[in-house]
């Protein structure tokens, strides 16, 4: 802080961290030795999980001075803070809305006594016994402290918690502060333990900052997919199958058009659709080493006394099919994609609308290549992704990460990985940057974050490679007669678009607000006739859309033409085509967009072939508006 002090008193307002030879550091926290310095303030990342981190405890010391109870644990999100209270025994009710202006007062309390964060670091045995009253700290210092060692913990005002830090210097660093929501959780995230109340906050440098993000929560909940879901009759959920969405007809459309227009590319970019089964002996998953990450959210079944699941992920079972036959490099790269249907048992506090689901259905596709076919591989992943978000009018951001701690395999094998990853992404041509050490432990992977309508990222695609799985399945192919070794290992990359395919429907309703491109609409036509006379003319024209492949409606029933108009704009229908008695006698519609519906336009009158004409023109551009 000295130094920030030094070169400029606003500099020293604004700092956040500090950041020493690469590792975050408290800038109250003395240096130890000589090396290179970073100030960083709240625009950087790593700092908004500073501010947001210290932010937490000033949340948790409100959350137990108003309710009493024990305080479990905290974390930050991509947008703000969360803390988890056990609540007493004495309260029957859970958080409401009602506790957060009396939440936010004391928030505000501290934040104007400048309280200090001070970093202390115990031993276990001190920390058990620091704890000993709540029964979740000890716990965790149990599960994260090994025996003999000690663990970094910070107090500020009446909190102590564990946390490797850092933080802000006090809490006055905190400016503009609110409460913003609640819900059920469970203890470690898992269902049979204790449930929880937890609390969500966020905080910003100043008040105008806190006042722009209330706006841009207020536009959110204006197009939160679950309530579009509901209005638009797209799907819902029922209590009977927890996590698992039911598609109505008109989200069925939208589902099933993502699906076809992923086929399409595929058939563009020379992927072979495969179809595999959707339970396995619960060996398959040993052999893959999923067992052992993900046995806890898979579906478990006894059948004929051995132990199944349902499966989380299509890559072993595209293992099985590569390991088929021998395979000869003349077949490589082989492309499989694979829309099968997957399930994970998510814990049901962690359900949330069609983001997060126990059932989905992914783009999922696995390559086999040799080494020398990755860069161009990663290439065709890269442009392929480029004509999808393009699409949908999404901008993305790229990060390659690179060789963790814990990889498995050769160095040579990884550095040569790595070097072609970069020069794809190099010759790609879009700005990317490098994660160092951020790789899966079985092959570096390139992260994709796309930027939606409200400038929200969001993470869907994935392009992985993976070393591990050819090892585990024995997987080889015929290599030609010039390289050493009659047989070698293929490499795998994992590579998916849309991701989940539930969760792109949700961001896509998010971001189109509910006012979907004709080509993704499932309410593209509505024909409205002027009287009963031209009824039948109405639904004549009603059935020539949809022999052209087009969903149109009719509307027949009793309101006023006014007010049929604006029921076919309000329910998102692309086009409104009324028909009278003029347009009966010259085999005409008059057409009237959605997007001229504030214009008040009388609309323009076209024969129904030509309205069909220009209207597969525009679908098959797939055009945004």
């Amino acid at each position: 802080m000295d130094i920030a002090c030094s070169i400029s008193k606003s500099l020293a307002k604004r700092v956040v961290v500090a950041k020493v030879d690469g590792q975050l550091w408290d800038v109250q926290r003395p240096l130890e030795s000589s090396g290179s310095l970073e100030l960083l303030d709240f625009e950087s990342d790593e700092a908004k999980q500073v501010y947001w981190r210290s932010s937490a405890f000033i949340l948790g010391e409100a959350c137990e001075q108003h309710f009493g109870g024990y305080l479990c644990e905290t974390g930050t999100q991509q947008d703000g803070f969360f803390y988890d209270i056990a609540m007493p025994e004495t309260r029957t009710s859970g958080v409401s809305q009602t506790d957060f202006a009396p939440l936010k007062a004391l928030a505000n309390r501290a934040i104007q006594a400048k309280q200090p964060f001070e970093r202390l670091v115990a031993t276990k045995e001190d920390l058990l016994r620091m704890f000993a009253h709540n029964k979740y700290k000890t716990r965790l210092i149990d599960e994260q402290v090994s025996e003999g060692d000690s663990a970094v913990v910070y107090r500020c005002g009446s909190v102590i918690d564990i946390s490797s830090g850092p933080n802000v210097p006090h809490t006055g660093s905190i400016t503009a502060f609110a409460v913003l929501k609640n819900s059920a959780s469970y203890f470690l995230g898992n269902s049979n333990n204790d449930s929880l109340q937890r609390v969500y906050g966020i905080s910003f440098p100043d008040k105008k900052k806190l006042a722009e993000h209330q706006e841009l929560l207020e536009a959110a909940a204006r197009r939160d997919h679950r309530r579009i879901g509901r209005e638009q009759e797209l799907f819902f959920f029922n209590q009977l199958s927890p996590g698992s969405a039911f598609f109505l007809p008109h989200g069925a459309r939208i589902y099933n058009t993502l699906i076809s227009f992923i086929r399409g590319k595929y058939w563009e970019h020379g992927f072979e659709e495969v179809v595999t089964p959707n339970m396995f002996n619960t060996e398959l998953w040993k052999q893959s080493g999923h067992w052992q990450k993900y046995q806890d959210v898979m579906f478990k079944l006894d059948v004929d006394k051995e132990q199944f699941a349902l499966k989380p992920m299509n890559c072993p079972g595209h293992c099985l099919m590569f390991g088929l036959r021998d395979r000869s490099y003349r077949e490589l790269p082989l492309r499989f994609a694979d829309f099968g249907v997957l399930h994970r048992n998510e814990a049901s506090g962690a359900l949330s609308g069609l983001t997060r689901v126990r059932r989905f259905q992914q783009d999922d596709a696995h390559i086999f290549c040799m080494q020398s076919q990755v860069k161009s591989e990663i290439m065709g992943a890269l442009n392929l992704l480029k004509e999808v978000y393009g699409v949908f009018g999404f901008t993305f951001k790229l990060k390659l990460s690179t060789r963790p701690e814990n990889y498995i395999g050769e160095i040579g094998v990884w550095d040569r990985a790595e070097q072609q990853l970069q020069e794809a992404l190099d010759e790609f041509g879009a700005v990317w940057e490098l994660n160092p050490g951020d790789g899966a432990f079985y092959g570096p992977k390139i992260d994709i974050t796309i930027c939606d309508a409200l400038g929200r990222d969001q993470q869907c695609a994935t392009i992985q490679l993976d070393f591990q799985l050819p090892e585990r399945f024995q997987l080889q192919f015929r290599a030609p007669r010039a390289d050493d070794g009659e047989f070698q290992r293929p490499v795998i990359i994992h590579r998916a678009i849309l991701g989940s395919v539930e969760r792109m429907i949700a961001i896509l309703t998010e971001h189109f607000a509910g006012k979907w491109p004709l080509w993704l609409s499932p309410r593209q036509v509505m024909v409205v006739p002027v009287t009963g006379v031209v009824y039948e003319y109405a639904e004549r024209v009603r059935q020539q859309l949809h022999a052209a492949g087009f969903y149109a409606d009719v509307d027949v029933g009793a309101d006023t033409l006014n007010k049929k108009i604006r029921n076919a704009e309000l329910a998102q229908y692309n086009f409104i085509c009324v028909v009278g008695a003029r347009e009966k006698d010259e085999g005409s519609v008059n057409v009237r967009s959605r997007d001229d519906a504030d214009t008040k336009a009388k609309g323009q009158t076209v024969s129904i072939d030509a309205f069909i004409g220009k209207l597969g023109a525009l679908k098959n551009k797939q055009l945004l508006a």
